[in-house]
């Protein structure tokens, strides 16, 4: 079915703007997903902040054409029927949804991106951006390591009072046992000393 040339202008248009607010795009093979598959990719996308497209790709390479960062970009890769999933918040999170559904649906293909520089990515590039932690998930092992540090001094500290505590109790007794002791050898001393002033 073709599609009039005002919608092409609208969805050039439309392309052109979500590819200029993008931090990275990335673009798979879908060609034997079944319709609920797809459903389920766009909703696994929606929760990640992603938007799916399902465009011909001549209307991605007119639209890339219009961005300055994507004037240069190498677009020989978009060829067949792709989809394309493109994150305006975080880098990595198309990346990270399309790896994660390509891993559980076989019938979902890698084939490259781009990033926001207008650099072109590859299949292998894609899928090492794809399976690293997310922002979130950064700052979450940074404080957990953190928090395990400070955890561990405060653990020390609180266990330290106790030693140091003991050690001042044991030197109290003992020097209480020496002390009557003392006072005894030093009491006969002083006894003559009064009796050589009577």
């Amino acid at each position: 079915m073709a599609i009039s040339k005002d919608k092409k202008t609208t969805l050039v248009a439309e392309l052109t703007e979500l590819l200029n607010d993008s931090k990275m795009v990335v673009y798979a093979k879908y060609e034997g997903l079944t319709v609920a598959e797809l459903q389920e990719l766009r909703k696994l996308a929606r929760e990640s902040g992603i938007k799916i497209k399902v465009v011909k790709n001549r209307l991605v390479k007119v639209a890339m054409k219009e961005i300055a960062a994507y004037k240069d970009t190498d677009n020989s890769a978009l060829v067949g029927q792709l989809l394309y999933a493109v994150g305006s918040d975080e880098d990595f999170d198309a990346a990270k949804v399309l790896t994660k559904f390509a891993k559980t649906h076989a019938k979902m293909e890698l084939v490259g991106g781009f990033n926001a520089e207008g650099a072109a990515l590859s299949k292998e590039e894609v899928t090492t951006l794809g399976s690293l932690p997310t922002k979130n998930e950064l700052i979450a092992q940074v404080v957990d390591t953190l928090l395990s540090s400070i955890n561990g001094i405060v653990s020390a500290l609180e266990n330290k009072p106790e030693t140091v505590e003991a050690k001042p109790a044991e030197e109290a007794a003992s020097a209480a046992e020496a002390a009557p002791a003392e006072e005894t050898a030093e009491a006969p001393a002083e006894a003559p000393a009064e009796e050589a002033k009577a």
